[in-house]
């Protein structure tokens, strides 16, 4: 089975920037693949996703604007730039993905159907 791997979590004071990557995708250029986060005691959210096939990147609300999703299929990566980071922005952030041939809006409004999942990378942003 494919594995998803996660890397780039880090601590920073607020108003700093991390960039997080996901890999461990297959070839196949259908995939959604989402960023999740869940804090301690909070339920998880998904923050970003984008479709491998092409299309605009999703967001929630509290992060548009701040967070940038981009795929480079050549490396079968996604990443996740986050600018301006708040200390709400403190989670285990996890990278996600499941194989569709719908993209785009799919992707985001989607939950129940990722079913690749990684180990996760964890963000602490302090005041």
């Amino acid at each position: 089975h494919a594995q998803l791997v996660e890397s780039g979590g880090d601590s920073v004071q607020a108003g700093g920037s991390l960039r997080l990557s996901c890999a461990g995708y297959g070839s196949r250029s259908d995939y959604c693949i989402g960023w999740f986060r869940q804090a301690p005691g909070k339920r998880r959210e998904k923050v970003a996703t984008i479709y491998t096939g092409g299309g605009a990147p999703y967001y929630i609300d509290s992060v548009e604007g701040r967070f940038t999703i981009a795929r480079d299929n050549t490396k079968r990566k996604v990443s996740l730039q986050m600018n301006s980071l708040k200390p709400d922005d403190t989670a285990m952030y996890y990278c996600a993905a499941f194989i569709t041939t719908i993209g785009g809006s799919w992707c985001f409004s989607r939950t129940a159907d990722y079913n690749l999942w990684g180990q996760g990378t964890q963000v602490t942003v302090s005041e």
